[in-house]
């Protein structure tokens, strides 16, 4: 949000990109790996579809990244302009080099 920056407001997001790598190496604890399940519905009558944790850390890893991150954000606008500034890659490359991002352990 940009708490650390002079020109920082409650109600405006001032804060920088934040850009996580290598998403596929993600670890769970206990049985969330075969018991988590992810929904998605597409607004119409029966369009529910639940995928499980363990086919989507396959297919994209980078979307359950983003949807923890997504539900710890504020609800409202300002969170989804916050979320905007999220980028993840499933892998160590990503297109953002030019931009000399720092690295944050």
């Amino acid at each position: 949000m940009g708490k650390d920056k002079k020109t920082y407001t409650p109600f405006l997001e001032n804060g920088d990109y934040v850009i996580i790598i290598n998403a596929q190496k993600i670890k769970t604890t206990g049985k969330k790996d075969k018991q988590k399940l992810y929904r998605n519905h597409s607004g119409f009558p029966g369009g529910m579809r639940i995928e499980k944790y363990s086919s989507l850390i396959e297919r994209r890893p980078e979307k359950i990244v983003e949807q923890a991150i997504k539900g710890m954000l504020p609800k409202g606008p300002l969170g989804r302009t916050i979320y905007k500034n999220l980028k993840v890659y499933k892998g160590s490359e990503h297109p953002h080099i030019a931009q000399s991002p720092e690295l944050i352990n």
